[in-house]
């Protein structure tokens, strides 16, 4: 049985008339970079997330850093974030000579422990990076309000949740990534809204962060050859705008197809004592960018080799935190007490989780799952 982790192809056949004609339209009009394509994009997507201003660029980790640039951060200043997420989220940290503090998550979210960011906060704190991780998000409303009562601007790394709601406390809802002062996604072809190549964006709803964070993505120039502060160069080109824009109107029903796999898988794995499932927050909805496991027992790595020996591709996000990188070794960081971050490094495992997936499909991987526990 052939599977995939994501299934990029079958998606795209079952939209392939929509995608091609949106391309082509391109082509034709040879407004490859800044055209309307871009410009209706950034429109709709900022329609989807309730009206908040949308800045496309490059890739996410380009989002990251615009994002930081726009903080007016200085060398030495702390960033706080969790070190159980992918690279580029201190990565941008490090590049603009900032100094990472990481923290811990909480072991049934993955997402990270308010209480871990307030220990952290210091005299030199000066901005958080909350990740909203495998598909839900963090716990915003009380990151917010601790970031508040000390002033500290928040930025809401959106990569692997959007589409998602958060559910405040008064009933109130808000969509993913525009929750904290700057909201950023990527859209590498694996996410949930992903284009053919690279691109990214920014959210704000301040309007005076959206000029700036559009002028350093265009070369700190608001009107041209007029660079009024240091920028970088990071376009979302229109080719891929058009796909997104496209898939845009798909979002709502691929993560509906998300939740139906990880509806299967739960309940597949209901009986079995050595499995974690994952925990939807109270807060959060999920759109399972990544449907991950935890297993009790230390036979997390026995089971991913007797899963790939099936040709079932489980993969481990991520194995190495972000502390124990070997390039971060030498960068200067203040850690503090990652014990849930450690546990997870050794136990999580991420099962095959895309919007094409068939129920022979389940019924295979859960099949092998739970006979590897027998």
């Amino acid at each position: 049985m052939n599977i995939e982790l994501v299934d990029l192809k079958n998606q795209y056949l079952k939209i392939k008339k929509e995608v091609d004609a949106a391309v082509i339209d391109v082509m034709n009009s040879s407004k490859f970079i800044k055209g309307p394509a871009v410009q209706n994009f950034a429109k709709n997507l900022s329609s989807y997330l309730g009206g908040t201003y949308v800045i496309p660029c490059a890739n996410g980790t380009d989002a990251l850093q615009i994002a930081l640039m726009a903080l007016d951060l200085k060398p030495g200043d702390e960033v706080i974030t969790p070190s159980f997420t992918y690279i580029a989220t201190a990565e941008v940290i490090a590049l603009l000579g900032l100094t990472a503090v990481f923290v811990d998550v909480d072991p049934q979210t993955f997402t990270l422990d308010p209480g871990a960011l307030e220990n952290a906060i210091s005299d030199k704190t000066r901005a958080i990076i909350a990740v909203n991780l495998y598909g839900q998000c963090a716990n915003l409303e009380t990151i917010m309000q601790i970031a508040a009562a000390k002033q500290i601007p928040v930025i809401e790394d959106n990569a692997q949740a959007i589409g998602a709601d958060y559910l405040f406390s008064d009933g109130s809802k808000k969509k993913s990534g525009t929750i904290a002062h700057i909201g950023t996604t990527s859209f590498f072809p694996s996410k949930n809204l992903g284009c053919y190549g690279d691109g990214g964006a920014m959210f704000t709803s301040d309007q005076t962060l959206a000029k700036k964070l559009t002028m350093i993505a265009n070369h700190g120039q608001e009107k041209k050859y007029h660079h009024d502060i240091i920028g970088v160069n990071s376009r979302l080109d229109s080719i891929q705008a058009a796909i997104l824009d496209i898939k845009l109107s798909h979002l709502e029903q691929y993560n509906i197809s998300r939740n139906n796999v990880a509806d299967a898988y739960n309940m597949a794995f209901e009986n079995t004592s050595e499995i974690i499932t994952p925990k939807v927050a109270e807060y959060s909805t999920h759109v399972f960018h990544q449907y991950t496991i935890v297993i009790k027992t230390n036979q997390r790595d026995q089971l991913k080799e007797h899963l790939t020996q099936k040709g079932i591709p489980a993969n481990i996000y991520y194995p190495i935190p972000i502390h124990l990188q070997k390039g971060f070794l030498q960068v200067p960081n203040r850690k503090l007490d990652l014990t849930h971050t450690e546990y997870l490094m050794k136990h999580a495992l991420s099962l095959p989780i895309h919007t094409e997936m068939t129920t022979a499909q389940l019924q295979y991987i859960t099949r092998h799952v739970n006979e590897f526990f027998k």
